[in-house]
């Protein structure tokens, strides 16, 4: 057994558990972590980002893009509360990473200290678990715990507060290894999977609906086969994107408030809708009343507490979504819908996704990434209308590479979690897709992109104005723009090169097409500006409050 430090134990419990990189900000009640790490920067390597926020972001984006758990540090009262909206972004979405906090010595806790604050307390709601380590001897044990709960069942942020004491006293370490993670299957029921099989078998219009939780299972292969048995149409939530192949014939679109009219339509008027790894956010349902409303719903969900709390379902299996399908699989022969699906491919050939052909546009610009890239890149985005186009526009066939905080929806996430995706991935072209709203939330990160030469793309569809929220003005508020207009000074380009970057702008679609294709080969960081006007709206739309079968679109808009 080594006598360490609790700053070295922190480090030797990060090989054990194979993290090769780390994001943060170093302060002075994490100064011994980063003092150990120092020693061992040859094993784990340390991004430095220009805000705490940025850090738990790249983490999250590390950890969607590999599948592995993303690790962020932060020093005590600022540099933890920082870490907050990150924190948050990974909850929402299941995400699994472990932040990890120092604070002030154990005497001086609760006296309003320098640089004090009850972290574990504010980040209770919205983490998984967390902890604060006052005794040494406790701390490998505990780091071990965090990083099991964050990676099992439904994945989760873990927080580890440390006090800086506890980082300089010195106990024995024993190094242990870490048996891979697997799924625990014990409890899924065979009596809810012949439910299940037996509602499939006994549909005329089934529909099957996926979400995130199929991806961070690892269950595309299986949800292959599922859909090749079911023999359904099959559409997605943001999450979902890329779990079931995009460019797959049975394939509709998005669900949802910005889902296709296909999609909407159809489950709409489904007899059974089979919900893989989603929780019915009210982004999906729309008017929960009427979602579905002719159809039976069976949902597989590792989770719970997911059964029956936004929509009532006919039934469930509580499980591991892979083992789930993959017993279903076992005991499903193979069915045929052949009308049903004709019925669902006649609405995609009378409802295609469309815009204006000749302007620059978000669209556009989506589809140009697609076509340059062949759909084989890492899309990142940030959250507005740019990240509806992207999920409309480009066709996710793999999981893992569109990563978008769909739950709690934080402009500024993006940008960080393209340096995470492109540190854990770093031979994919990762691309993050922004608006000049979000972009001004997190642009000094294209600094941290530059000082540790991560290549990524940056491209900013800038209409001048906060695009989605004066959407909803236009069509909602009777046309007041009210604190939506960024018609400022601000030059994106001049900036991105004042950071080291490459910045292009571009105005036609021809300037983009080479601006891209340049960004493609530079090898570095570059933002491309691409000016768009002020009103394109994303299309279709359900509106607030309505049912997912009332979606319209600009066509809908003139005949009204």
């Amino acid at each position: 057994m080594q006598q360490l430090t609790g700053a070295e134990i922190v480090i030797e419990c990060l090989k054990e558990q194979g993290v090769d990189t780390v994001f943060g900000y170093p302060g002075g009640a994490i100064l011994n972590v980063y003092d150990a790490l120092y020693k061992h920067s040859n094993e784990i390597k340390h991004i430095l980002t220009s805000h705490e926020q940025g850090a738990a972001h790249a983490a999250d984006g590390y950890a969607r893009a590999t599948g592995k758990v993303g690790v962020c540090f932060a020093t005590s009262g600022p540099g933890a509360t920082n870490l907050v909206t990150g924190i948050a972004t990974a909850y929402m979405d299941s995400i699994p990473v472990v932040a990890i906090t120092c604070n002030v010595g154990v005497s001086l806790l609760g006296k309003d200290s320098f640089q004090e604050i009850d972290i574990a307390g504010i980040t209770m709601p919205i983490t998984k678990h967390n902890y604060i380590v006052k005794d040494v001897r406790q701390l490998a044990d505990t780091i071990r715990k965090a990083f099991q709960i964050a990676k099992s069942g439904r994945p989760g942020p873990v927080l580890i507060d440390i006090p800086k004491d506890v980082t300089a006293n010195v106990t024995e370490y024993e190094r242990k290894m870490i048996e891979p993670y697997k799924p625990d299957t014990s409890h899924i029921s065979e009596k809810e999977i012949d439910t299940a099989v037996e509602m499939i078998r006994k549909s005329k219009r089934p529909y099957i609906f996926v979400g995130g939780g199929a991806i961070l299972s690892g269950a595309s292969e299986e949800l292959k086969e599922f859909v090749d048995k079911v023999d359904a149409p099959v559409t997605d939530s943001l999450m979902g994107k890329g779990a079931f192949p995009g460019t797959d014939v049975r394939y509709t679109g998005m669900l949802g408030m910005h889902g296709t009219k296909t999609s909407n339509f159809g489950v709409s008027e489904c007899d059974l809708l089979i919900v893989i790894g989603a929780r019915f956010s009210d982004r999906v349902t729309g008017n929960t009343k009427s979602f579905a409303k002719y159809a039976k719903i069976l949902q597989f969900d590792v989770d719970p507490a997911e059964m029956d709390k936004n929509v009532l379902i006919t039934a469930g299996v509580t499980g591991d979504i892979r083992e789930t399908l993959k017993r279903v699989n076992e005991k499903l022969e193979s069915q045929s819908h052949s009308e049903w699906l004709e019925k669902i491919q006649a609405y995609k050939s009378m409802y295609p996704l469309k815009y204006h052909p000749e302007a620059l546009s978000g669209p556009f610009v989506i589809e140009e990434i697609y076509r340059q890239t062949k759909g084989d890149a890492v899309i990142v985005t940030e959250v507005g209308q740019h990240q509806m186009w992207a999920a409309q526009y480009y066709k996710y066939t793999k999981p893992r590479t569109l990563l978008t905080s769909g739950g709690l929806g934080t402009m500024g996430y993006g940008l960080g979690a393209a340096l995470g995706a492109k540190s854990g991935c770093p031979d994919k072209t990762v691309v993050n897709i922004a608006g000049d709203g979000c972009f001004r939330m997190n642009m000094n990160e294209i600094a941290t992109a530059v000082r540790h030469q991560i290549p990524i793309i940056e491209v900013v569809i800038n209409n001048h104005v906060l695009g989605m929220v004066r959407q909803w003005q236009n069509l909602f508020y009777e046309q007041r723009y009210s604190a939506t207009v960024l018609n400022d000074g601000v030059d994106f380009v001049k900036l991105a090169e004042a950071m080291g970057a490459v910045g292009i702008r571009a105005v036609t679609q021809d300037e983009f097409r080479k601006a891209f294709s340049e960004a493609l080969q530079l090898g570095k960081p570059v933002l491309i500006d691409c000016i768009i006007d002020s009103d394109d709206k994303v299309w279709p739309m359900v509106a607030p409050g309505a049912a997912i079968s009332e979606a319209f679109d600009e066509e809908d808009m003139k005949e009204e």
